[in-house]
């Protein structure tokens, strides 16, 4: 800094001033302090320091800082929240939209399932035996009960309270589903398939406590998540007829038992999915939705006449309740086709009402059921010795009280002198010991007559599965000959130590009515899709067992057990047919232990035994109350069967004489 003065600068006049008011006195100032350092201190000759004139005193007026840096600080802050804004922008929108997208989606869409409407079952004339009616599965979104949807804390409590008695559920179990462990779940299935009735009652006290809410804010709508999904019941119009063969469904719609399970997925059809945008528990009209129809399924159409196996399973209930037997059952077939037409078991149960049915009596017992079939076997040893060719129906047989093979002794069902029998009289007096001797010339040794037997027993099909395909169907049990016990050498001639069931019993006596010719069993005609057309089922496999002069042969013999006063099935006679038939009493293996306990009672044989049509078998098991023979307690019910599908299926006598074959022989 130079220390020489600034040159003086020039005065330039002012105009003069107007005078100003006077001021208000200022309060006086205090003393200035010192004069600054540094400041220089003027040199001779100076000019003096000009002293302002005293002014007079005024208040003092306090000047605010500038606003400069607080706007800069308020618009730093608005920057920096803007930055904070975008960056969480770009991550929603650009980073994890899609993630951001599904769950937005989630809790905005909801979705089920549209259930196909399933096919029907009938009889072979279109009558209806299983048919669906409309239902509803009332179904409810938890997060709907919570405390920020109703302003409750028991709004689960609540709902159960008033759905209970109406769905028939326990009120803990709806409470735990209305308030389930992951909160974020929308969907719980409170009852499946409930009626039409069911879901009125709800959505009536549904719109009752809604309109109480509008005029009392205190109230609570507990039922404002509870939905309902159209769906489909099954019913069953026949109520217990045919439930063996029919089966039942589940809750889960699927088939449980009988056709319903066998055919299921024909049945079923293929479900549907709907998808729709919804706010508080209800569809919103005005967002799109997307939706997958459901195929209906197809409709079955069975073998069985709803008439016959009407008579059928009248006929053996009332038997069963009169013997005050285990079980039992009827099968009728039509000789010709292999077509089931009554499959009757007792006792049963009723479809419609699961609760009340015996697991038990659930299944199929004419096809589930193995036990040792007794004296009907007879009649496939018979073939063989006939078909082999080592006796005819009228062979000479000496049959004694008594005959001893092996280890054991053997006799018939009654005590006699020695008999003198025709080889059609060792099958129409059922005689154990006259089947033994025959079937032992099947062979140069008895193994090699077992073997023989086998081959036909299979043939018949023992020990093989009936081509049915039924759920929990048996083989049976038919050991090799190799490994049969030298007891059951002898006694599978005549039924024991062998098992089959009904169905396969009855196929037997088919196999013979038709000439030889075995036709698999059937149940299914054919399926009628959702487009209305028929789609018949396959023909069954057909296959030779017997010649046609055996097979013959045989249905004569088999007339002698019914039409002959020494016969044992004489209670099976049908004023004006010819009846084929035959008698069977087999000790039973009881299934809990496994010992021999009670018996086997049957009957089984076809009509009219020159021209057969119709194949009836019946079975017994462990009767208690009166007789336990199987032309006692059988033979009856064979014939009312018969002579009811004879009259229904309209086929008349065919007027022919009856061959007669000489039972015995004068030695």
């Amino acid at each position: 800094m130079s220390d020489r003065e600034p040159p003086p600068r020039r005065r330039v006049p002012r105009p003069a001033r107007p005078e100003r008011p006077a001021r208000p006195e200022r309060s006086a100032r205090p003393e200035r302090s010192a004069r600054p350092v540094g400041r220089r201190t003027p040199g001779p000759g100076a000019r003096p320091t000009r002293r302002p004139a005293p002014r007079s005193a005024a208040p003092r007026v306090i000047r605010l800082g500038s606003p400069r840096p607080r706007l800069r600080m308020i618009g730093l802050a608005l920057t920096l929240v803007l930055i904070a804004f975008v960056v969480r922008l770009l991550q929603v929108q650009a980073v994890d939209a899609s993630t951001y997208a599904a769950k937005a989606q989630q809790n905005r869409y909801v979705g089920y399932t549209l259930a196909a409407e399933r096919g029907g079952i009938t009889d072979r004339a279109g009558v209806a035996l299983a048919t669906s009616v409309d239902a509803y599965t009332i179904t409810a979104d938890p997060t709907l009960f919570t405390r920020k949807q109703l302003k409750a804390d028991d709004g689960p409590e609540q709902a159960a309270a008033l759905l209970a008695p109406i769905l028939g559920e326990d009120q803990e179990t709806i409470v735990k589903k209305l308030r389930p462990a992951n909160r974020n779940l929308r969907y719980v299935v409170l009852a499946y398939r409930q009626t039409p009735q069911v879901w009125k009652q709800i959505k009536d006290l549904k719109t009752a406590l809604a309109g109480k809410a509008e005029t009392d804010p205190s109230t609570v709508n507990a039922l404002a998540g509870v939905l309902a999904v159209p769906t489909s019941k099954r019913v069953y119009p026949n109520g217990d007829l045919a439930a063996g063969i029919l089966g039942w469904v589940n809750a889960e719609g699927k088939g449980g038992g009988g056709v319903e399970q066998r055919l299921n997925r024909m049945l079923a059809g293929k479900d549907g999915k709907i998808r729709y945008a919804q706010s508080g528990g209800r569809q919103v009209p005005t967002v799109g939705s997307t939706e997958t129809p459901a195929v209906p399924g197809s409709d079955v159409e069975l073998t069985i006449d709803r008439d016959i196996q009407w008579a059928a399973q009248n006929a053996i209930s009332d038997q069963v309740k009169a013997s005050k037997a285990d079980r039992g059952y009827v099968i009728v077939q039509d000789t010709r086709t292999g077509e089931v037409l009554a499959m009757a078991n007792s006792p049963g149960f009723d479809p419609n009402d699961l609760s009340k049915a015996s697991s038990v009596n659930m299944g199929n017992a004419a096809l589930q059921d193995a036990y040792e079939p007794g004296s009907t076997a007879k009649v496939m040893s018979m073939a063989a010795v006939l078909e082999h060719g080592v006796a005819t129906s009228q062979t000479h047989v000496v049959v004694p009280n008594r005959l001893h093979r092996g280890d054991r002794l053997f006799k018939d069902d009654i005590d006699h002198p020695t008999w003198h029998l025709t080889l059609n009289g060792v099958l129409a007096k059922s005689s154990n010991i006259g089947t033994i001797l025959a079937t032992g010339q099947l062979g140069r040794t008895q193994q090699q007559a077992n073997q023989v037997l086998y081959s036909y027993l299979r043939k018949f099909g023992l020990g093989r599965y009936t081509g049915l395909g039924f759920p929990g169907e048996t083989p049976g049990i038919l050991a090799a000959p190799g490994d049969w016990s030298t007891s059951q050498q002898y006694t599978i001639p005549f039924g024991q130590g062998v098992s089959l069931t009904a169905m396969q019993a009855a196929s037997v006596y088919s196999t013979i009515a038709n000439g030889g010719v075995r036709v698999a069993p059937t149940l299914v005609r054919g399926t009628k899709g959702p487009d209305g057309r028929f789609t018949p089922a396959a023909k069954p496999r057909q296959t030779r067992v017997v010649s046609a002069k055996t097979a013959k042969t045989l249905a004569q013999m088999l007339e002698s057990v019914v039409d002959d006063e020494e016969g044992t099935g004489a209670r099976a006679r049908i004023p004006g047919y010819r009846v084929a038939g035959k008698t069977g009493t087999a000790n039973r293996v009881d299934p809990a232990t496994g010992k021999y306990k009670g018996y086997t009672s049957s009957f089984a044989g076809f009509a009219p035994a020159d021209q057969p049509r119709i194949t009836v078998y019946c079975a017994i098991q462990n009767a208690t109350e009166g007789g336990y023979f199987g032309g006692q307690i059988c033979g009856p019910v064979y014939k009312q069967v018969m002579e009811f599908a004879l009259k229904s299926l309209q086929i008349p006598p065919t007027g022919a004489k009856a061959a007669k074959l000489p039972v015995t022989y004068k030695p």
